[in-house]
């Protein structure tokens, strides 16, 4: 019997590293970075009391202090006392896991109240949460594409890939319409069969581009042909509308849509994803999507913070507007620069780069000569050719810190022999 710390015998190092699967790994490994797409990750820690400012801890053992320019929790709930206090007061009394799925003891009365609380923040009958919001696309989609025979799902080009990994688990047919184009959409509607069960997908604000899409235009067009529409707001609960709802709320369309999918990993500091919707269809995929039912559920102590974190921000817009605030004056300061800076309709603000190993040199020396953090954003999450530089400021992130991000940049962008432009498509 081999233990945990014993070395491996030199026969199974022989039979590891002449195994086909080894191989192609280490072939395909060795593609993907000769096309400057290999993902490295950044050694960081948050520091709370100092947020967007991160620990990083380099590779040669050093620590050194960085502003962090890319983070997903955009309002920096992650870091608000009212939010951390609620998950040490659950975990004191619950202690930190669930101990089961929804099942088998993992429902606790946090989740109860958050599904509640999430429900009436859409105004839909009932939420249903899951641990996270890849897995309440993929699930809740590839369930109900899965219903009934003769579904359809016409998909916007740009939906993220747990909307597309969630139709592709389903036997459903699949329509691509171009991205926000009413026309191609009703074209693909006019012509499906009259008599199949038919769903749109689409984002409310699409995170790498950061446009927003028509959303009363869609569900009126939807409910001209019969067809459901499942609208993702990951980008956009929290951040938009009187009481954080979304740009459907913001809108006035909420009503119109049928099924709400959120995260509270992004605008509300967290982590998990929901859907929200009619009682009868969220019981159904309760009760029948494996995404759902074989997975331990949420942690009692992340549904209490995240239950602080949106009733918060269903009466505070305090924080919505600073964030919006300072996401204008980046977008303001990158124009008044020259630099090459992407329309954008929300809080998120790209910089066109162009080229994969560029932008991946723009991150690494932000990193190690500037102590600034911001992803490079490469094929295949974007097209190739409109690589990109994606910036998420928060509330936290203050003037001086947009001046000096400013100057780093035009440095760069200049030192590069890239050519300045006031806008890219």
């Amino acid at each position: 019997m081999v233990r945990k710390n014993d070395p491996i015998p030199a026969a199974a190092l022989e039979t590891m590293k002449t195994t086909p699967l080894l191989d192609f790994c280490e072939t395909e490994l060795t593609r993907i970075k000769s096309e400057d797409r290999y993902r490295v990750f950044a050694h960081l820690e948050k520091q709370a009391d100092r947020f967007p400012i991160y620990t990083h801890y380099r590779d040669d053992g050093s620590q050194v202090d960085v502003t962090v320019w890319c983070s997903n929790d955009y309002l920096g709930m992650g870091q608000s006392p009212i939010v951390i206090d609620a998950a040490r007061e659950a975990a004191a009394r619950i202690g930190a896991g669930a101990g089961g799925t929804r099942n088998i003891s993992g429902t606790s009365h946090y989740h109860i109240l958050l599904e509640e609380e999430l429900a009436d923040l859409h105004g839909k009958e009932a939420a249903l949460l899951f641990t996270s919001g890849y897995v309440a696309n993929e699930a809740s989609l590839s369930t109900l594409l899965n219903a009934r025979d003769n579904s359809i799902v016409f998909s916007d080009e740009k939906n993220h890939a747990s909307m597309i990994e969630g139709m592709r688990r389903s036997k459903a047919g699949k329509r691509i319409f171009r991205h926000n184009d009413l026309t191609h959409l009703e074209e693909l509607l006019a012509e499906a069969d009259p008599d199949a069960h038919k769903f749109v997908a689409f984002e409310s604000v699409y995170s790498m581009d950061g446009d927003i899409a028509p959303i009363g235009a869609i569900c009126a067009l939807a409910k001209r042909y019969g067809a459901v529409t499942y609208l993702d707001e990951v980008h956009a609960v929290g951040m938009y509308g009187e009481r954080g709802g979304g740009v459907a709320e913001r809108d006035g369309v909420m009503a119109e849509v049928d099924l709400i999918e959120g995260t509270l990993a992004k605008g509300f500091g967290v982590h998990g994803g929901y859907v929200a919707g009619p009682a009868a269809v969220l019981d159904y995929v309760r009760s029948v999507a494996p995404g759902f039912i074989f997975t331990t559920s949420m942690p009692p102590m992340v549904a209490g913070a995240a239950l602080a974190s949106v009733r918060h921000l269903k009466q505070s817009g305090q924080e919505r507007a600073m964030q919006q605030r300072q996401a204008a004056r980046l977008k303001q300061a990158f124009r008044d620069a020259d630099l090459p800076v992407m329309d954008s309709a929300s809080h998120i603000v790209p910089l066109l780069v162009g080229d994969a190993a560029r932008a991946r040199e723009f991150s690494d020396r932000l990193l190690d000569e500037f102590q600034i953090y911001v992803t490079a954003i490469n094929y295949p999450t974007v097209a190739v050719g409109t690589e990109r530089l994606r910036f998420t400021p928060t509330p936290h992130h203050t003037d001086a810190m947009i001046r000096e991000l400013v100057a780093v940049l035009k440095g760069l962008f200049a030192g590069a022999g890239t050519p300045p432009a006031k806008s890219a498509p």
